[in-house]
């Protein structure tokens, strides 16, 4: 007898693109006129999906952070997987500043999917669950999950949803 189709909910950025990112924002910085002189730094830490950054004030940390946010953006990398967070200010006037990348779904994140899955009258016997990082969804067609897909996509959870790993 056969299964159930399912699919997976995830979420994530591609590291590769966000190093891309990272290395096009210094490139373009060291020709601005404004950050002639200026001590600053900008770190891609991938194991911990984080990019820590370091500038001599919120000036040039604010130009900082809308570099970088361009430059995920024209790269493809979702905004809504990117955290940005408190500036927190160190000897003197520098600042430092941690950006966190999102890889998984966050258990609240996940929590309120399932949530709305079950919430939802009109998706009959259709069942979510947590595994990890990620949402698995199973129903009885095929055409039950597109809808569930297409629900997902129009309510906002915080981050941006990518379904996968789909089983007919």
């Amino acid at each position: 007898m056969a299964s159930n189709p399912s699919f997976d909910i995830t979420t994530g950025v591609d590291l590769q693109e966000v190093d891309n990112a990272v290395n096009q924002t210094r490139k373009e910085l060291q020709h601005r006129y404004d950050f002639r002189g200026v001590e600053y730094t900008l770190e891609l830490d991938r194991a911990a999906s984080e990019v820590r950054l370091t500038s001599a004030d919120e000036f040039h940390m604010t130009a900082l952070t809308d570099g970088l946010q361009g430059k995920l953006v024209k790269r493809g990398v979702s905004l809504k997987n990117v955290r940005i967070g408190d500036v927190e200010h160190g000897a003197g006037q520098s600042v430092r500043c941690t950006v966190h990348l999102a890889q998984g779904i966050e258990q609240d994140t996940a929590k309120r999917i399932v949530k709305f899955i079950k919430d939802d009258k009109t998706l009959r016997k259709v069942q979510a669950s947590i595994l990890g990082d990620q949402v698995r969804v199973t129903g009885p067609k095929k055409d039950v999950l597109q809808e569930v897909m297409q629900r997902l996509r129009e309510e906002d959870f915080g981050v941006e949803l990518e379904f996968g790993n789909y089983r007919g």
